[in-house]
């Protein structure tokens, strides 16, 4: 009895391999036997899907390593005193859109320690406005560097919407233009058999298949890396806030 089960299902495994190795190798040859528009289509929808996985590739590792860098340098930040040694270390985690974000504050602040030791030494309402002043320098230099970051871990991004809007129609246009050609064919030979038929709009009927096979993948990948760069602006946002804070507790009383 177990060598009769083993034995179907071996054949079973072996006729599944074999069944998909000849539809591939069908598909490869309705493919090859296409009309040069349709075959144009799908190869302008395999450029789409190579480059989809491209950047679904970068994006991700360059969006782990921010995430990842990011936990760590927030550890390093919020245990350390002193931020010449949070500037120090900031520069082991290049990856962390946050570090770049504290470098920037930290570097506008020293240049402005200077102007206001001098306005420590005129009047008292002359240093509160310089106190202001440099506060909103600061503030400046954090916004410009969170668009700045933000911009990068965005780029890319949008193709992948991009594709996963078009490919579907770009595969619809190669269907459509499939079937009236083969259409055409079947009228101008008068030969409406079944084989001719199904041969035609099989060939037809790729595109759509491969626009389809581009277009999932990308919107899953778009949805997904647009959650994550959400998550990562709402903690550039957080971590403004509070360096503006210790900037006006510590250093511009």
């Amino acid at each position: 009895m177990n060598n009769i089960v083993n034995t179907f299902l071996v054949s079973g495994a072996t006729g599944q391999t074999e069944f998909e190795a000849g539809s591939l190798e069908q598909m490869l040859h309705l493919i090859s036997e296409a009309s040069p528009i349709v075959k144009g289509v799908i190869f302008l929808l395999v450029v789409f899907i190579l480059s989809g996985v491209f950047i679904v590739i970068y994006k991700y590792i360059q969006l782990k390593r921010a995430h990842r860098q990011t936990g760590r340098f927030l550890e390093v930040f919020w245990a350390s005193k002193r931020l010449d040694e949070i500037y120090q270390a900031a520069d082991q985690y290049e990856r962390s859109p946050i570090s770049k974000l504290f470098k920037a504050g930290y570097i506008e602040l020293s240049k402005l320690k200077s102007a206001e030791k001098a306005a420590q030494d005129g009047e008292s309402k002359a240093r509160d406005e310089t106190s202001a002043g440099a506060i909103g320098n600061v503030e400046r230099s954090l916004r410009r560097a969170m668009t700045s970051e933000v911009t990068s871990m965005e780029s890319m991004v949008p193709f992948l919407a991009t594709i996963g809007s078009t490919a579907p129609f770009v595969g619809l246009f190669g269907t459509v233009i499939g079937i009236m050609i083969s259409f055409m064919q079947i009228n101008a030979s008068g030969n409406a058999g079944m084989d001719v038929v199904s041969q035609g709009i099989s060939e037809a009927l790729i595109a759509t298949a491969i626009g389809l096979l581009a277009a999932i993948p990308a919107v899953i990948a778009y949805n997904y890396f647009l959650r994550r760069i959400r998550v990562l602006s709402s903690e550039m946002e957080n971590f403004s806030s509070d360096f503006i804070n210790i900037v006006k507790r510590h250093f511009f009383k």
